[in-house]
């Protein structure tokens, strides 16, 4: 949930300069056995190369094809992506579960943003319910993509490039094996030799960010067929319904021809034990659409009026005090209503909040306190004309 990425000055004149000495560059970056490890996916089409390492009794894989793997078992590994500025690799945690039969292939990816636990457990739970040797396909997770992110609990990949960066990894994707910057080379190695050669269909699984609070939601664009028949399949809240932009997970494989769509799983930083179970009924309800697991289909968003919305309405703080929320998460507002007011130390009003819009309470601030300029709530709403698909906010 951020602005839109863009290059600032430092960026326009690194990737300038990229371009203009291009194959050289990627001749130098190829040229040792060490760089070797990131060579272009053509090098290794769909298939597996083994590192050699074992960690933690788990082999290491530089290239992972579902195809090379043992039908009807599951197995661990770890995947080699970018090195750390230590020289070690940050390996990433995935497990695959043959089918005893072929058929379609599910990804389920948690991870990617460092303070989402339950989009961690969620997937946790749904490969701990699954048999291969009675499904047919592969279900393949991807635990923890950013894991710099995850070992601090922050939402941000804290990049060494130039000291202190903080790279959100949902705003490179697909990222570039030889590009600028490690994040950028992680999400090229995991998305070219992972998730894309592995996936007819993915679910990319987060929470709402550190200091809001979210009811339980999908950002989906509906106008794609089979992205709106996996997203009505779960017993949730509401449903952004949105093409995406440049640099999110799901927009990457949508530009590839994969369907994709992201489940969010509350807020940030706990184990949302209540929530978890509305995701892992839905995406075993996927799984059933997709023939992997049979059975019939349990709860969806049908059974809980799910309310689908084109547009993210932000309601602003205008001053600094204590927020005080009347109004809770899921309830549907109108134009004008005082969703909150907000008191200076004395106990004063000093602003009172106002929905712009019709429409239902997508989330709110979870501090008890705001400074001019944050997030008080955002109000899913449906505008009747979008001329270009709404920034996801943070």
């Amino acid at each position: 949930m951020t602005d839109q990425p863009s290059l600032d000055r430092r960026d326009f004149m690194l990737a300038s300069t990229l371009a203009t000495i291009g194959g050289a560059a990627a001749t130098v970056a190829l040229s040792s056995d060490h760089a070797a490890a990131q060579a272009p996916m053509g090098k290794f089409p769909g298939g597996t190369v083994f590192t050699g390492d074992v960690v933690h009794e788990k082999p290491v894989v530089s290239a992972l094809g579902v195809a090379d793997l043992e039908p009807g078992k599951l197995h661990r590994l770890y995947f080699r992506g970018v090195e750390g500025p230590s020289g070690q690799a940050w390996l990433v945690s995935v497990a695959v579960l043959r089918g005893a039969r072929p058929g379609k292939r599910v990804t389920l990816v948690s991870g990617v943003h460092g303070d989402e636990m339950s989009s961690i457990r969620a997937v946790q739970t749904i490969m701990n319910k699954l048999d291969p040797a009675v499904m047919s396909g592969t279900v393949m997770a991807v635990f923890d993509v950013s894991r710099p992110a995850i070992e601090s609990m922050g939402r941000r990949w804290p990049n060494s490039g130039r000291g202190a960066d903080l790279v959100d990894l949902n705003r490179v994707w697909p990222g570039d094996e030889n590009g600028p910057g490690a994040p950028a080379r992680h999400a090229g190695l995991l998305f070219n030799r992972l998730i894309r050669p592995n996936s007819d269909y993915v679910l990319d699984f987060h929470t709402s960010t550190t200091g809001i609070d979210a009811v339980a939601f999908h950002l989906a664009d509906m106008t794609v067929p089979e992205v709106k028949a996996m997203a009505e399949l779960f017993p949730i809240d509401q449903i952004f319904d949105s093409t995406g932009y440049p640099g999110l997970l799901t927009d990457a494989l949508a530009k590839v021809g994969i369907p994709a769509l992201t489940p969010e799983i509350g807020n940030a930083r706990s184990l949302d034990l209540s929530m978890i179970p509305l995701f892992v009924e839905g995406t075993m309800n996927v799984l059933k659409l997709h023939g992997i697991i049979e059975g019939p289909i349990g709860r969806t968003g049908r059974d809980t009026g799910i309310f689908v919305g084109n547009t993210l309405a932000p309601v602003l703080a205008t001053a600094g005090g204590l927020v005080e929320h009347l109004v809770k998460l899921g309830d549907a507002v109108s134009a004008g209503q005082k969703i909150a007011i907000q008191c200076n130390m004395f106990g004063e009003v000093v602003a009172e909040y106002r929905s712009p819009v019709d429409g239902e309470i997508g989330g709110f601030r979870s501090d008890a306190t705001s400074e001019p300029g944050n997030v008080i709530a955002f109000i899913l709403f449906n505008r009747p004309t979008l001329e270009k698909a709404e920034p996801y906010p943070e």
